[in-house]
This record gives C-alpha cells, sequence and structure tokens, in this order.
C-alpha cells in the first residue's frame, strides 16, 4: 500500500507543479504587459533604451509582485522579509538580463521594441527558476 500512496503522491505534486507555472506564467504576462506598456511610453517621450527597459521592468516588478504573492505562490501567513528582500534581488537579475540584451541589441541596429521582445524568454525563465526554487521553495 505504500508504494501505490508514493506513486500518487508524486503524480499530485507533478500536477500542482504544472498549475504553479501556469499561474506564474499568467502573472508574469500581466506583469510583461504592463512592464512594455511602460517601455514604449518612456520610448516614445525620448527616453533611451536601457532607461525604457529599467523604467519597464520596474513596473513590471511591482505588478508581478502583488500576483504573485496572492495568487501564485503559497506564502501562508504573508511573505516574510526575507522573501522580500530576495524576490528584488531575483528581480535586479532578471533587469540586469533585460538592460545587457536591449542596451547590446539597440546597439547593433535591432529596434528596441524587437530588443525588449528578444530579452523576455531569457529573463522569464531565470527569475521563474530562481523564485521557485530558491525563493519560494517551501511554499
Amino acid at each position: 500500500m505504500g508504494e501505490p500512496l508514493r506513486a500518487l503522491t508524486a503524480r499530485l505534486g507533478s500536477i500542482a507543479a504544472r498549475f504553479m507555472f501556469a499561474r506564474y506564467l499568467l502573472a508574469s504576462i500581466c506583469a510583461l504587459s504592463s512592464d512594455m506598456a511602460a517601455f514604449l511610453m518612456l520610448s516614445r517621450i525620448g527616453a533611451t533604451p536601457m532607461l525604457a527597459a529599467f523604467g519597464g521592468y520596474a513596473v513590471g516588478l511591482v505588478v508581478h509582485w502583488v500576483i504573485s504573492i496572492r495568487f501564485v505562490f503559497d506564502t501562508g501567513a504573508g511573505p516574510s522579509n526575507a522573501q522580500r528582500v530576495a524576490f528584488v534581488v531575483s528581480a535586479l537579475i532578471g533587469m540586469g538580463i533585460t538592460i545587457a540584451m536591449v542596451g547590446g541589441l539597440s546597439a547593433v541596429g535591432v529596434a528596441p521594441a524587437i530588443a525588449k521582445l528578444i530579452s523576455v524568454p531569457a529573463s522569464f525563465l531565470s527569475v521563474y527558476a530562481i523564485r521557485k526554487y530558491g525563493i519560494f521553495a517551501r511554499s
């Protein structure tokens, strides 16, 4: 009886992980929408591509935080101070990836908006891994 129960538990854990990824993906889409809107607005008013990438990412960070702590990661009584700090640190890593890619690609002639879109998968997967397996690993 122990083996079937372990198999069922493993299967349920796998399903729960997929739902967490789906919730994270939806939260990221919302954050990316606000990020891209702010990026395009800042670009439109004359900000450099790197400054626009910074501003957009900062707006997206706030949106992502609010959604993540409420709908993605079960933080129980709420996020700890360590989780808050680690969330910001993970965002800074993602922001660094984004700014570096937007700056580098823009410098070689890629349109800033296209450069921003190219940076999304690298930043998304890096930050998701940090948050899932590090910051909210016990959630």
